[in-house]
């Protein structure tokens, strides 16, 4: 585990893709962040979470939007705790993290979420930042099996390597600064962030190769992805398979309201 004794800083991605999106929409509100799900706003689940959980000394909230975030009902005790920050973002999601870490207020080591992570708890972020160990870069993932023992079969999307199908939870870190290069990269591909197989284009025929054969563990997969880009990276395994489900369609909200009226 990463020795942080300050603490770690959360940075929570809460803005707009381009478009309309389609949680925000079902919901007639502009901004998906305060879509209710069970009887709060997402965004406020996600901050209460992080605020609950001690190894998170500082919560940086980053949207387009700010002025709407704060003014809504269910954050107005995010905006008075003092730990907690609201910050305009740029256009894109690595643009922004790249301009968050290069300021000197804030620098690294991050830990990043998004506002639609609305099961996430202290005892995943506990988990997760235990499991981040040394790398550059630490990327939460869910196995299938586990996710669909919590929840049932879903269709998500699947990342799928030699030893098993794996599904992102919106939870990474990003601990020393060869993380910038990934940042870097990603602002260049990020349209091609749902398919491992366009993403492993980027980083050349041979790799691909091996991905498509399914030739690598999602470990292997992981380092020699961020060797390329000069960084270390690593997967984090989480427990919880219900860390699998965030609100990118209204089906998800059904799941999300449904799996938090049974924990809460």
């Amino acid at each position: 585990m990463i020795d942080e004794p300050h603490g770690w800083t959360a940075l929570v991605l809460a803005g707009q893709r381009p478009g309309v999106d389609p949680v925000a929409a079902h919901f007639a509100l502009d901004a998906k962040a305060l879509v209710p799900v069970a009887g709060m706003a997402m965004a406020g689940r996600v901050l209460m979470a992080l605020a609950d959980t001690p190894a998170i000394a500082r919560i940086i909230v980053l949207a387009q939007n700010t002025a709407q975030l704060e003014g809504h009902r269910d954050l107005a005790w995010a905006v008075n705790d003092s730990k907690i920050e609201f910050r305009v973002s740029g256009v894109t999601i690595s643009g922004s993290l790249l301009d968050a870490v290069n300021d000197p207020a804030i620098g690294l080591p991050v830990l990043v979420t998004t506002a639609d992570n609305v099961m996430l708890t202290p005892a995943t972020l506990a988990e997760f930042i235990s499991g981040s160990g040394t790398s550059d870069v630490s990327v939460g993932l869910v196995a299938r099996e586990r996710l669909e023992a919590a929840v049932g079969a879903n269709k998500r999307t699947w990342l799928t390597f030699k030893g098993g199908a794996f599904t992102g939870a919106n939870l990474f870190a990003l601990s020393a600064p060869a993380a910038r290069n990934v940042l870097t990269f990603w602002e260049s591909v990020e349209h091609d962030r749902k398919s491992v197989l366009r993403l492993a284009a980027h980083f050349g025929p041979a790799l691909m190769v091996r991905l498509l054969l399914r030739r690598m563990t999602i470990h292997q997969a992981l380092a020699a992805a961020g060797a390329r880009l000069g960084a270390t990276a690593a997967p984090v395994m989480l427990s919880d398979g219900r860390m699998g489900v965030d609100v990118d369609k209204v089906e998800d909200h059904v799941l999300a309201e449904r799996l938090l009226a049974v924990r809460d």
